[in-house]
């Protein structure tokens, strides 16, 4: 369950990440609101993943879905740029990521 629990945060915090833009510096109150509540609800479902898993497999897998999810939406939606440099570190937190949870026992 920790893991799924980690897996969801991960997914909100990429929503969250994709929602401070919006904000235009937090001046919006509606786009600040939805923000702010998408970070709290994002820590929220970290902590309790936590519960069952080592805090620092825990966050590098959050940060790694998170940082994922970030640049993927931003090639795909916002048309950011894509190079080989972007495309080995895309690699390399997926395989970090992918390491984490093999080595971490099940909780």
């Amino acid at each position: 369950m920790s893991w799924l629990l980690l897996v969801a945060a991960g997914l909100v915090e990429v929503a969250w990440s994709q929602s401070i833009k919006p904000t235009a510096g937090f001046t919006r109150p509606l786009p600040t609101l939805v923000s702010v509540a998408l970070a709290a609800v994002a820590v929220y479902l970290l902590s309790l993943a936590m519960e069952g898993l080592p805090v620092g497999t825990a966050y590098a897998v959050f940060t790694g879905i998170g940082a994922v999810g970030a640049i993927t939406l931003g090639i795909v939606v916002h048309k950011d740029p894509v190079n080989l440099g972007r495309v080995i570190a895309l690699g390399l937190i997926i395989g970090g990521v992918a390491l984490a949870r093999a080595t971490t026992p099940d909780a």
